[in-house]
């Protein structure tokens, strides 16, 4: 990779110059404006202030030291390293994409095991946005992982123990005229029809509200399964039970005896405590209760440790906008049991709408959004590009009206369209392509020399460097970034550039090219977990 060989070498210039004890952690980025070159580097600046210099002369000194065939180096602003790659540095890279085809941007396998915890909605109801939100993010980075060399499992949690359970009976209960309402009880039209489809199994659990609950839990859980598998298209390797696979399996208790045999647990009022705010919470947390209940919090410590004993290195939880006051807590509880590589990330908020206006679009009389609705609405693929072109951490305005566009300024169709374009050129090329007497004679970036083609071959190639980036801080947002700009660029090439000419030579390097476009663009789309059409 162009990039990894560029920082190795600054990094190695920097140390000769200044001391390898000097060289400091810097950013090499591939900058937005072309005419700034094709990387960019801040270490002078970072070496300057640390060294008490001017950065400009640090700049100028790394410039001259690091003068070789495969780059140029250039200083630009206040100490900036611009770097422009040689043509032959570009086409060894570019050769690999052809080598390597589908396995092109795929890093070595590591001993590192991630898992992926997302979604893990509550089995007492239909999933929201904010499930279909975590649930397309969890699926996408997945993919990303196991491209970057990790071993990586996916996992739902079931939360089917404790008082949602109870209270999912109880608003059955309800609901058949068994017991009165109460606010705090499950509504909405799904309630209801599950009661009235179910009379039986009421009558038989009337007095057993949790065992009532259960039932309604498994049937609801095979209802999201359905949305997430077929309609969704997002998969999971591990569904994992909070009452079978957590409390009854022990995991609960032996996170309660590791956090005594570890000395971090106090009584106060009769329950007993974790002494979370050691390891940067807010405030300590209840395990037990006075009662002698275990807490929500303390299933999920079970459960981090059920997964640590699995001998995963970290655990990336995904939750939902209404979860914040759940980060600091698990983190703590994570740090004690030993994953300290673990990360919450708590998604945003998301709105529909046409134009400026907000759509209640629910036909469960506007009580939530059902995700199983929007992606009946809009498609799987433009549902799952709108929820990650964002990151997480921003809210987002669903524009429905340019969801069911099917037009170039639809980015999905956009971009599937720009597959489409390519796959049919190489079908083109395969019947009516001039044969060429001199083929291979000349290499392939010697005859791309239009500010199209290389600029397609430089968006190419950065495509590793987008695994590699993702993998280690999880703006999955970047992917679908790149694959818009890696379809305009492409679309920018066709439109001034004919792939089939007269000239058998030029005909051979295009068509290399629209390969390579073929490899990458494919296997972005596989990653985002978007399809890839073969006619549009």
């Amino acid at each position: 990779m162009i990039r990894a060989e560029l920082r190795s070498a600054i990094a190695a210039s920097a140390a000769r110059l200044f001391g390898k004890e000097q060289v400091p952690d810097f950013s090499l980025e591939a900058p937005e404006n072309p005419e700034h070159g094709d990387y960019a580097a801040n270490i002078a600046l970072l070496l300057a202030k640390k060294l008490g210099k001017n950065p400009l002369e640090v700049a100028d000194a790394l410039a001259a030291d690091l003068k070789n065939s495969q780059w140029a180096a250039s200083v630009a602003g206040p100490g900036f390293l611009n770097f422009k790659i040689s043509p032959m540095f570009l086409e060894k890279e570019f050769k690999e994409i052809l080598k390597r085809k589908e396995k092109y941007g795929s890093a070595p396998a590591k001993s590192k095991k991630i898992q992926v915890e997302f979604i893990s909605a509550n089995p007492t109801g239909p999933l929201t946005l904010a499930n279909g939100r975590g649930g397309f993010l969890g699926d996408a980075l997945a993919n990303i992982f196991l491209r970057a060399g990790y071993k990586t499992e996916r996992e739902y949690y079931v939360n089917d123990a404790g008082n949602q359970i109870v209270t999912l009976g109880k608003s059955l209960l309800a609901v058949a005229g068994v017991i009165p309402e109460e606010e705090q009880f499950y509504k909405g039209e799904y309630i209801k029809t599950w009661a009235a489809g179910h009379a039986s199994i009421i009558k038989k659990f009337k007095n057993n509200p949790e065992s009532l609950g259960k039932a309604a839990a498994e049937d609801f859980l095979k209802n999201i399964k359905k949305v997430i598998e077929k309609k969704s298209g997002i998969r999971f390797d591990r569904y994992t039970s909070e009452d079978r696979d957590i409390h009854k399996k022990g995991f609960a208790k032996k996170a309660f005896e590791l956090f005594q045999k570890k000395g971090l647990m106090y009584e106060k009022e009769g329950a007993q405590w974790l002494k979370t705010t050691d390891f940067g919470d807010d405030k300590d947390r209840v395990l037990m209760t006075s009662e002698g209940y275990p807490t929500y919090f303390l299933a999920d410590a079970g459960h981090y440790l059920e997964t640590k004993l699995r001998k995963f290195d970290a655990k990336i939880n995904i939750v939902g906008p209404d979860h914040y006051g759940y980060v600091k807590r698990i983190q703590a509880a994570a740090e004690i049991i030993g994953l300290e590589e673990s990360e919450v990330i708590v998604t945003q908020a998301i709105r529909l709408m046409h134009g400026t206006e907000e759509v209640k679009m629910s036909k469960r009389k506007g009580e939530f959004v059902e995700f199983e609705e929007l992606v009946d609405e809009v498609g799987h693929d433009t549902a799952r590009y709108f929820f990650l072109e964002k990151s997480p951490h921003t809210h987002i305005d669903f524009d429905l009206n340019l969801a069911r566009e099917r037009s170039t300024k639809n980015p999905v169709y956009y971009i599937q369209y720009a597959y489409v374009r390519a796959q049919s050129i190489l079908k083109k090329a395969e019947s009516s392509r001039p044969k060429s007497k001199r083929a291979g004679a000349k290499k392939t970036l010697e005859l791309l020399q239009t500010v199209e083609e290389r600029a397609l071959v430089k968006k190419l190639i950065q495509f590793p460097e987008i695994i590699e980036d993702t993998a280690k801080d999880f703006a999955v947002h970047r992917v679908t970034r790149y694959l818009l700009l890696l379809a305009r660029a492409f679309h920018n090439f066709y439109e001034k550039n004919r792939v089939i000419t007269a000239d058998a030579d030029l005909t051979r390097a295009r068509i290399e090219l629209d390969k390579a476009v073929v490899i990458v663009l494919g296997i972005a789309l596989d990653v985002l977990g978007v399809s890839k059409p073969k006619k549009m």
